[in-house]
């Protein structure tokens, strides 16, 4: 029973870990299935985990911190679709450059609104109750309290994603402008208007990656706490080759890499902790080096669409 609460347990903490990459990577999905590459997750991450601890801190609850985590994603996900879409700057540069603004204001905004530097105050957790029969249940009980509603709502965005993709005609249209967007022009489709749609959703989603990672496991916001959690996102969406469902085993195993390094820390092995924390890091790079160049992105992704040109 020992052994089978402890594979439950990391199970758990594979599903909580895998669950900010997630939502990152579904956004990530969105934003380059419709032809624009979203460098700058990092950073609308860092704003999504700052933002989600600041809304719960002011008003006591952390569901109005999930909206203000999505809210901050969102608007600035839409700068960097101006500056990718309508301004046609390189789309690689002003992800880069989203994320060293995000991470230099969350530092900026920790100091001006909790009047201190480093790290903001605790907040409330965002509420999550397992009914007792459920939790009665040998092994699923385990694993089921001690997850939280973020991965919940993740894996339910897993199917939707898919469904939204691949069985509607608004997934039909994103498809087309990220793989052909003057066929898609001369049909009547709007390659802008689809583009800021998708790009602004990824922020969304990616924001609310961020608080998944704050109010969902840590209920504060500290400096480097996203720690580079929306490149692995990328990884992961390269891994799962642009598609939902390859992008979450993609993040099961970067979040069972995370778990372990965890739980590997109390078997007794003679390794510098280091070691251990850049587990994560190092499966990416592998995945990374073994992947690349065997799956295919959509035709289009990171060109900038002129209207008109031939």
């Amino acid at each position: 029973m020992g052994s089978l609460n402890s594979i439950a347990a990391l199970i758990a903490s594979t599903l909580c870990f895998a669950t900010p990459l997630l939502f990152a990577g579904l956004g990530a999905v969105f934003s380059e299935r419709s032809g624009v590459v979203n460098i700058g997750l990092d950073g609308m991450m860092t704003m999504g985990a700052f933002f989600a601890v600041y809304g719960t801190f002011i008003t006591g609850s952390p569901m109005v911190g999930f909206l203000f985590a999505a809210i901050a994603g969102g608007a600035i996900a839409a700068i960097h679709a101006v500056l990718s879409i309508h301004l046609k700057a390189d789309q690689v540069v002003s992800g880069t450059a989203i994320n060293l603004f995000a991470t230099a204001l969350s530092s900026f905004l920790i100091v001006k609104l909790f009047n201190k530097g480093g790290q903001t105050d605790g907040v409330a957790p965002f509420p999550y109750h397992v009914p007792g029969f459920i939790n009665k249940i040998p092994f699923v009980g385990t694993i089921a309290s001690n997850i939280n509603w973020f991965v919940i709502i993740a894996l339910i965005l897993v199917y939707v994603s898919h469904f939204v993709l691949y069985k509607t005609p608004l997934g039909l249209r994103i498809r087309s402008v990220g793989e052909h967007p003057k066929a898609a022009d001369t049909l009547g489709i709007n390659v802008y208007a689809m583009r800021y749609l998708c790009v602004i959703l990824s922020g969304v989603l990616a924001g609310i990656g961020g608080a998944a990672l704050s109010i969902g496991i840590t209920p504060l916001y500290r400096e480097g706490m996203v720690a580079g959690r929306g490149f692995i996102a990328l990884a992961a969406l390269i891994f799962g080759n642009w598609k939902p469902v390859g992008t979450l085993g993609a993040c099961l195993l970067f979040g069972f890499a995370e778990a372990f390094q965890i739980k590997a820390q109390g078997f007794g092995w003679n390794l510098p902790t280091e070691l251990y924390s850049s587990l994560p890091y190092i499966l990416t790079m592998l995945a990374l080096s073994g992947f690349v160049g065997k799956t295919t992105a959509p035709a289009e992704d990171g060109v900038p669409y002129e209207k008109g040109q031939r």
